[in-house]
Protein backbone atom coordinates (compact mmCIF):
# COMPACT_ATOMS: atom_id res chain seq x y z
CA UNK A 1 0.00 0.00 0.00
CA UNK A 2 2.98 2.24 0.60
CA UNK A 3 5.18 0.59 -1.57
CA UNK A 4 5.80 3.88 -4.10
CA UNK A 5 7.00 6.04 -1.07
CA UNK A 6 9.81 3.31 -0.22
CA UNK A 7 10.61 2.63 -3.76
CA UNK A 8 11.09 6.62 -4.48
CA UNK A 9 13.05 6.67 -0.90
CA UNK A 10 15.16 3.36 -1.96
CA UNK A 11 16.18 5.12 -5.60
CA UNK A 12 17.92 8.05 -3.77
CA UNK A 13 21.26 6.20 -2.87
CA UNK A 14 22.01 4.96 -6.17
CA UNK A 15 21.80 7.83 -7.44
CA UNK A 16 23.88 9.61 -4.94
CA UNK A 17 26.46 6.84 -5.98
CA UNK A 18 26.44 7.51 -9.24
CA UNK A 19 26.71 11.02 -8.58
CA UNK A 20 23.87 12.40 -10.69
CA UNK A 21 23.38 15.29 -9.31
CA UNK A 22 19.73 15.89 -11.22
CA UNK A 23 18.28 12.70 -10.07
CA UNK A 24 19.38 13.13 -6.40
CA UNK A 25 18.23 16.51 -6.39
CA UNK A 26 15.04 15.42 -8.20
CA UNK A 27 13.94 12.68 -6.03
CA UNK A 28 14.76 15.00 -2.99
CA UNK A 29 12.71 16.87 -3.95
CA UNK A 30 9.91 14.61 -4.94
CA UNK A 31 10.58 13.44 -0.92
CA UNK A 32 10.05 17.13 0.04
CA UNK A 33 7.06 16.84 -1.66
CA UNK A 34 5.59 13.92 -0.07
CA UNK A 35 6.30 15.39 3.38
CA UNK A 36 4.64 18.31 2.72
CA UNK A 37 1.82 17.36 1.42
CA UNK A 38 1.58 14.98 4.74
CA UNK A 39 1.99 18.15 6.95
CA UNK A 40 -1.02 19.51 4.64
CA UNK A 41 -3.12 16.75 5.81
CA UNK A 42 -2.48 17.24 9.10
CA UNK A 43 -0.33 14.22 9.93
CA UNK A 44 3.13 13.63 11.32
CA UNK A 45 5.63 13.98 8.43
CA UNK A 46 6.92 10.44 9.35
CA UNK A 47 3.52 8.81 8.27
CA UNK A 48 3.72 6.97 5.46
CA UNK A 49 2.32 8.30 2.55
CA UNK A 50 -0.56 6.22 0.49
CA UNK A 51 0.04 5.15 -3.18
CA UNK A 52 -2.80 7.30 -3.90
CA UNK A 53 -1.36 10.10 -2.77
CA UNK A 54 1.94 9.53 -3.78
CA UNK A 55 0.56 9.47 -7.18
CA UNK A 56 -1.51 13.05 -6.73
CA UNK A 57 1.99 14.71 -5.51
CA UNK A 58 4.32 13.34 -8.53
CA UNK A 59 1.58 13.99 -10.55
CA UNK A 60 1.42 17.79 -9.67
CA UNK A 61 4.91 17.98 -9.85
CA UNK A 62 5.24 16.84 -13.76
CA UNK A 63 2.35 19.61 -14.16
CA UNK A 64 4.77 22.23 -12.49
CA UNK A 65 7.38 20.99 -14.63
CA UNK A 66 4.99 21.10 -17.84
CA UNK A 67 4.18 24.46 -17.06
CA UNK A 68 7.44 26.17 -16.21
CA UNK A 69 8.97 24.34 -19.65
CA UNK A 70 6.12 26.11 -21.48
CA UNK A 71 6.98 29.51 -19.81
CA UNK A 72 10.98 29.32 -20.41
CA UNK A 73 10.03 28.22 -23.55
CA UNK A 74 7.69 31.29 -24.56
CA UNK A 75 9.82 33.87 -22.86
CA UNK A 76 12.93 32.82 -24.96
CA UNK A 77 14.88 30.83 -22.07
CA UNK A 78 15.33 27.70 -23.27
CA UNK A 79 18.63 26.98 -21.08
CA UNK A 80 15.69 27.12 -18.23
CA UNK A 81 13.37 24.90 -19.76
CA UNK A 82 16.13 22.17 -20.34
CA UNK A 83 16.39 21.38 -17.02
CA UNK A 84 12.83 21.47 -16.21
CA UNK A 85 13.00 18.81 -18.94
CA UNK A 86 15.58 16.88 -17.13
CA UNK A 87 13.24 16.53 -13.80
CA UNK A 88 10.79 16.24 -15.76
CA UNK A 89 11.73 12.79 -16.74
CA UNK A 90 12.74 11.97 -14.00
CA UNK A 91 9.53 12.40 -12.10
CA UNK A 92 7.91 10.66 -14.80
CA UNK A 93 9.72 7.77 -14.06
CA UNK A 94 7.32 7.19 -11.12
CA UNK A 95 4.34 8.06 -12.98
CA UNK A 96 2.46 4.89 -14.19
CA UNK A 97 2.32 4.16 -18.14
CA UNK A 98 0.61 7.11 -19.48
CA UNK A 99 -2.43 6.41 -22.26
CA UNK A 100 -1.66 7.70 -25.81
CA UNK A 101 -4.10 10.65 -27.33
CA UNK A 102 -5.28 7.62 -30.03
CA UNK A 103 -6.37 5.22 -26.42
CA UNK A 104 -8.30 7.90 -24.63
CA UNK A 105 -9.92 9.16 -28.19
CA UNK A 106 -10.77 5.41 -28.52
CA UNK A 107 -12.45 5.50 -24.54
CA UNK A 108 -14.01 8.64 -25.67
CA UNK A 109 -15.83 7.96 -28.22
CA UNK A 110 -17.01 4.35 -26.78
CA UNK A 111 -17.99 6.35 -23.71
CA UNK A 112 -19.87 8.79 -26.16
CA UNK A 113 -21.67 6.09 -28.43
CA UNK A 114 -23.38 5.03 -25.24
CA UNK A 115 -24.78 8.21 -24.43
CA UNK A 116 -24.67 11.43 -26.36
CA UNK A 117 -22.70 14.42 -24.66
CA UNK A 118 -25.30 17.51 -23.45
CA UNK A 119 -23.02 20.33 -24.80
CA UNK A 120 -24.04 22.13 -21.44
CA UNK A 121 -22.55 18.79 -19.05
CA UNK A 122 -18.86 18.78 -20.95
CA UNK A 123 -17.29 19.34 -17.49
CA UNK A 124 -19.22 16.90 -16.19
CA UNK A 125 -18.22 14.47 -18.98
CA UNK A 126 -14.46 15.41 -18.48
CA UNK A 127 -14.90 14.54 -15.00
CA UNK A 128 -16.30 11.39 -15.40
CA UNK A 129 -13.82 10.15 -18.03
CA UNK A 130 -10.90 11.31 -15.24
CA UNK A 131 -12.40 9.43 -13.04
CA UNK A 132 -12.67 6.04 -15.54
CA UNK A 133 -8.99 6.64 -16.71
CA UNK A 134 -7.90 7.13 -13.54
CA UNK A 135 -4.26 7.79 -12.94
CA UNK A 136 -3.25 6.71 -16.72
CA UNK A 137 -4.41 9.51 -18.48
CA UNK A 138 -2.95 13.32 -18.11
CA UNK A 139 -6.13 15.20 -17.82
CA UNK A 140 -5.05 18.13 -20.06
CA UNK A 141 -4.63 15.77 -22.82
CA UNK A 142 -8.21 13.65 -21.92
CA UNK A 143 -9.67 17.71 -21.94
CA UNK A 144 -8.37 18.76 -25.62
CA UNK A 145 -9.56 14.82 -26.98
CA UNK A 146 -13.19 15.76 -25.36
CA UNK A 147 -13.25 18.98 -27.30
CA UNK A 148 -11.72 17.92 -30.27
CA UNK A 149 -14.52 15.31 -30.47
CA UNK A 150 -17.54 17.36 -29.56
CA UNK A 151 -16.78 20.58 -31.18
Amino acid sequence: FHIMQEQIKSSLKPAMMAKDSVRVGTIRLIMAAFTNELVTQGRPPTDPLSDEDCLKVIKRLSKQRKDSIEQYTTAGRPELAEDEKAELTIIEEFLPAQMTEEEIENKVKAKLAESPLDPTKKGQFVGTMMKELGSTADGALVKAVIERLTA
